[in-house]
């Protein structure tokens, strides 16, 4: 017995010591993702800065596949030494572990949730042929028109595809779902009325909105966005259930010192305030969502179990390509 007591504590001092000593080289940064996207590029500007507060760089490292399924795998498997870590994002986080039961990672067990450093707000936007311009409307002539309207989204079980399936549910309509396999082909189907609505990220639609060529109807946040001022939040118009972002989060894997947790937490919330950051977020379309310790590993909980209700009561299938 003494000589067990002894052993923890030499680990728990090592682990202590090794903390206080973090970082003295340079952090791997998993992004489940190919490089260019939004995901890239929001990874590459906060941990520019992160980078210059650890003293050490933070260094990207590209896992794409499977709908981020690859690299979060890649991060839960790692040495919980705070030299991996990596993006976390709400699709694989949340809603993936729903629909696949062959999944290589559990959130719960093998990840930890440091924090949200960047949201995208969704946008309920329609075709400019589309006649209806609130939510009521829209809600309205989907009664009026039972499975005639379409809606666009970037996939079966994507978050654009569930927060239809919320107003299916709760207002007992109809709606033909056309999936596409990104905005490359949904946003032209949506300018060209070949489909009436969708829910998109705000990055994705902005351009269409300024343009002209879509109608914003309303955002996914619970307070408004300031690049759409004039447009409501679902939960002013009575939808206060739908509230959804994509977000962009720091994850480690389970067994990552608390110290090293604490002090990713507070260099990436202070990137966040940061005037080269603040720009940043504004001109991509991004928000700051202000999550305090363990409030986004909260937030985590919350929507798993939101969206695994809804594929479970929607009967929501897909098959992994």
């Amino acid at each position: 017995m003494r000589n067990l007591i002894g052993g923890l504590i030499v680990l728990l001092a090592s682990c202590f010591v090794h903390a206080e000593d973090w970082p003295a080289r340079p952090i791997r940064f998993v992004v489940p993702w190919t490089p260019g996207g939004l995901a890239d590029i929001a990874a590459r500007a906060f941990n520019d800065q992160v980078s210059r507060t650890l003293g050490q760089p933070v260094v990207t490292d590209y896992k794409p596949g499977a709908g981020g399924m690859v690299g979060t795998a890649e991060i839960a498997r790692a040495t919980p030494d705070g030299y991996t870590i990596g993006m976390g994002n709400l699709a694989p986080l949340t809603i993936l572990p729903s629909l696949f039961k062959d999944m290589q990672y559990n959130v719960e067990k093998d990840l930890v949730a440091v924090t949200m450093f960047a949201a995208s707000p969704l946008v309920l936007a329609s075709s400019n042929a589309f006649p209806a311009k609130t939510v009521a409307e829209v809600v309205a002539a989907a009664r009026a028109n039972p499975g005639k309207l379409n809606y666009a989204s970037v996939g079966v079980g994507t978050a654009q595809h569930l927060i239809f399936e919320i107003f299916r549910r709760k207002d007992g309509i109809e709606m033909q779902h056309i999936p596409y396999k990104g905005t490359s082909t949904s946003l032209p189907a949506l300018i060209s009325d070949q489909v009436q609505l969708t829910f998109e990220t705000l990055p994705s639609l902005l351009p269409q909105i300024r343009a002209g060529k879509v109608r914003a109807i309303a955002v996914t946040t619970p307070q408004r966005v300031p690049q759409l001022p004039d447009v409501p939040t679902l939960t002013e118009v009575g939808y206060p259930e739908i509230d959804v972002v994509t977000w962009y989060a720091v994850i480690v894997p389970a067994g990552t010192p608390r110290a090293i947790i604490e002090r990713l937490y507070k260099e990436y919330t202070a990137a966040a305030q940061t005037p080269e950051i603040q720009k940043f977020l504004s001109e991509q379309g991004l928000v700051y969502l202000q999550n305090a310790p363990g409030q986004f590993a909260q937030r985590i909980r919350a929507e798993s179990a939101r969206w695994a209700q809804i594929i479970r009561e929607q009967n929501i299938r897909v098959t992994r390509q």
